[in-house]
């Protein structure tokens, strides 16, 4: 399917993960009809970009616009102060589009009223390499065709998958929203055991990023399941198989991984009220 927005794109917020998105689709030049972006902070680095129109304020925009998509891109804690200013632009041909962990598309349908197109969507940090994963759930007023336009706007930083059971994006927030800072504390925990066995810690470092980093590449390439991978790299009585006792045993990974995900499957919930 083309993409093709016969109106401009308005940006709200433009922080790590706004910037992620929008310079994804400035690359792949899906901005034909433009963007404006609001953001206090003025989102500088976009500022000399031909299209590309910055805004301090939803009072600052012009009259008469009428955006054919509307990115949510601010931290969750703001959104009540912020998403009530964008009613004005509620229309059937308008898509609200939110990235933001834990605000419901209630939330956005008490707010915006329930003849709002809306897609709640939530992307992950690897999208700012263009590595993402991102889950997305549109509401009953949002149109096949406005799912499509969202779907391809969001594979602009990953990958994307569709879903039409929103409780499902809980979950979703502990295991992909969340995890690369597991993955991330991963790579941490791999350096200091490295430097407590007596590598140096440059030497350390480099080798839990880069192992970390290919495994990662070479589970997503494969065929074969991570069980079988594993299973690849461990030999009879070797000295993976020796450090797995450690990290299968009862009260290994598993155990707190699943914990890990469950925390941060109640707090999103707890967020979504």
């Amino acid at each position: 399917m083309e993409l093709t927005m016969h109106r401009p794109l308005l940006l709200i917020g433009c922080g790590k993960m706004g910037s992620a998105l929008l310079s994804g689709w400035l690359k792949r030049d899906m901005l034909g009809e433009g963007v404006h972006i609001v953001e206090p902070m003025g989102a500088t680095q976009f500022a000399e970009i031909a299209g590309v129109k910055i805004h301090k304020s939803v009072n600052d925009l012009p009259e008469g616009l009428t955006p054919e998509v509307i990115v949510f891109a601010v931290k969750p804690q703001k959104m009540e102060e912020v998403a009530p200013a964008y009613k004005q632009f509620v229309s059937p041909h308008t898509l609200f589009l939110s990235i933001a962990a834990g605000t419901t598309i209630t939330f956005f349908e008490s707010t915006l009223g329930r003849n709002a197109a809306i897609i709640r969507a939530m992307p992950n940090t690897p999208a700012a390499i263009g590595k993402g994963i991102t889950v997305a759930c549109p509401n009953n007023k949002a149109s096949d065709q406005q799912a499509a336009l969202a779907k391809l706007m969001l594979e602009a930083v990953g990958e994307v998958t569709l879903i039409y059971d929103e409780s499902l994006l809980d979950p979703v927030t502990a295991v992909s929203g969340s995890g690369p800072a597991y993955v991330f504390l991963m790579v941490e925990a791999l350096a200091k055991a490295g430097i407590v066995a007596g590598l140096p810690k440059t030497l350390a470092d480099q080798l839990a990023v880069l192992t970390v980093a290919g495994a990662g590449a070479l589970a997503a390439a494969s065929k074969e399941t991570p069980a079988q991978l594993r299973e690849n790299v461990t030999s009879p009585a070797g000295t993976t198989f020796e450090a797995l006792q450690v990290l299968m045993d009862d009260d290994g990974l598993q155990q707190l991984m699943t914990r890990a995900v469950a925390a941060a499957t109640r707090r999103s919930k707890e967020l979504a009220g």
